[in-house]
């Protein structure tokens, strides 16, 4: 077992690897190259009876678990959506792991309730969400959605559910047919049953249509169904298409239902002037999440949920059993707690603090405007290919594109573009996802690396068309 004295020593090292690792990042395959069991085999089926030192463990770590980790912060990640974190943010993490702080109630740690409650009023001003909402850290964005329909879901039947359970269900909800799968988790997870989850059609970019959604509320309200909560998407995961929140607000206020706003990735991009245009419609909806985790260079993870009416949050969660009665006056503080599912919490704000202090908000636009300009390039470069096109608008730094040089039927291009993104994957010198948009294989490029530099995308754009040349001949449907 470590002393202090060693903790010191080996303390030392692991900065030296990190700073080694990001110096190096990228001479490691990107997406990792093993096998399923490939890890497990490795390892030996038993704990040791007795304590192993840290070389042994650290030299395992490095034959045996580097080769099974897909490397999310390497600039040639531009897969999904990225999880990207920063220096300041890691050195923030080093000192949460050492304070272990468990976050639970104010007076557990009062610094981590009230330096939270800092940081997401920081994030109001910072995004021009309204000050009349009030906000928490959750873990991810599927939890945070999860929180907003058990709250509407009270809200809406006078907190009996909570009390005696569903008696007769006969809630709706409402999302586009491109909303992400949390919503439909959340709906499940809260009883209403996927079948109670209405997915409205989208326009040509992939947004909701506010004429059909208020098609189906009044629909649902003549069969004496009850409308109970709205998802708006700003930032679809597929094509971060942004639905209308002005048109969809004023649907929900309408007809007095709860609106979520899902902007799990997109919604960082609130920071920059240039994007504050998505948020006409906020002062009718009820809460809205964001990922500091995704697209804010923040450690995973670190979800920032707000809520106009906080008190239905609380009121919805909120359980006091005798063991954790304490002596503080509960409406002088914020017991997180009772904002959410989790009775633990981690000590996520001071990450966050780490990084908006370090980089300010100047430096925060800097880095996000470089991200998408970076996008918008690599959109010009992929049009002036004729052999490539895109096939959703830009909005952010996601481009979605295939290759499509003409006369093809859809089956043989699907096969095609799917074989292309698993040969580019396995030459590990770069990692791709895909989508489906209107039944085409697309593939996805993110460019929301924190240490992402333009040099690093022309070099993907050339070993992608490299790759569909060695590819083609496979197909022999093309000749």
């Amino acid at each position: 077992m470590l002393n202090i004295k060693e903790f010191k020593k080996y303390g030392y090292e692991f900065i030296d690897w990190i700073a080694n690792y990001y110096s190096n990042i990228e001479n490691y395959p990107v997406k990792s190259q093993v096998q399923p069991g490939d890890i497990y085999s490795k390892l030996p089926d038993k704990p040791p009876l007795k304590g192993e030192t840290i070389e042994e463990i650290i030299k395992d770590f490095n034959e045996i678990i580097i080769p099974g980790i897909t490397h999310w912060q390497s600039p040639n990640f531009y897969a999904y959506f990225p999880a990207n974190t920063s220096f300041p943010s890691i050195l923030a993490e080093m000192l949460t792991s050492a304070l272990g702080v468990q976050g639970m109630k104010w007076e557990t740690s009062p610094a981590a309730a009230e330096l939270e409650e800092l940081v997401m009023n920081w994030l109001k001003k910072m995004t021009g969400i309204p000050d009349n909402f009030d906000g928490v850290i959750q873990d991810t964005a599927s939890t945070s959605t999860l929180a907003a329909v058990l709250t509407a879901r009270e809200k809406y039947s006078g907190f009996k559910i909570n009390k005696s359970g569903f008696q007769n269900n006969k809630f709706r909800v409402y999302c586009s047919t491109e909303t992400h799968s949390s919503i439909e988790k959340a709906v499940k997870i809260a009883g209403i049953g996927k079948n109670n989850l209405i997915k409205i059609k989208t326009d040509n970019n992939f947004g909701l249509i506010p004429e059909l959604l208020e098609d189906a509320v009044q629909k649902d309200l003549s069969k004496s169904k009850k409308p109970l909560c709205i998802i708006a998407t700003l930032g679809t995961t597929s094509s971060t298409a942004v639905d209308s929140l002005k048109l969809i607000s004023n649907i929900s206020k309408k007809y007095d239902i709860w609106l979520h706003i899902d902007a799990a990735y997109a919604g960082n991009s609130l920071i920059l002037p240039e994007y504050k245009w998505m948020l006409e419609g906020i002062e009718n909806a009820d809460s809205i999440v964001f990922n500091p985790h995704k697209w804010l260079f923040t450690n995973f993870d670190c979800s920032a949920f707000f809520i106009k009416e906080k008190e239905y949050l609380i009121r919805t969660f909120e359980i006091i059993p005798e063991y954790l009665k304490t002596v503080s006056d509960a409406k002088k503080v914020n017991n997180y707690c009772d904002w959410g599912i989790p009775l633990g919490r981690r000590f996520r704000a001071l990450k966050l603090w780490f990084v908006i202090r370090n980089y300010g908000i100047e430096g925060i636009q800097d880095t996000l405007r470089k991200h998408i300009s970076i996008a918008k390039n690599l959109e010009e470069e992929i049009k002036k290919d004729n052999r490539f096109e895109i096939l959703a608008p830009v909005n952010f730094n996601l481009i979605c594109f295939r290759y499509n040089p003409g006369n093809i039927d859809e089956e043989t291009l699907n096969n095609i573009n799917e074989s292309l993104m698993h040969n580019l994957n396995k030459t590990g010198k770069i990692y791709l996802s895909h989508t489906k948009l209107n039944g085409k294989f697309t593939l996805r490029i993110v460019t929301g690396q924190t240490y992402l530099r333009i040099e690093n995308v022309r070099k993907a754009w050339e070993l992608i068309k490299e790759t569909i040349n060695n590819i083609l001949s496979d197909f022999v449907s093309l000749s």
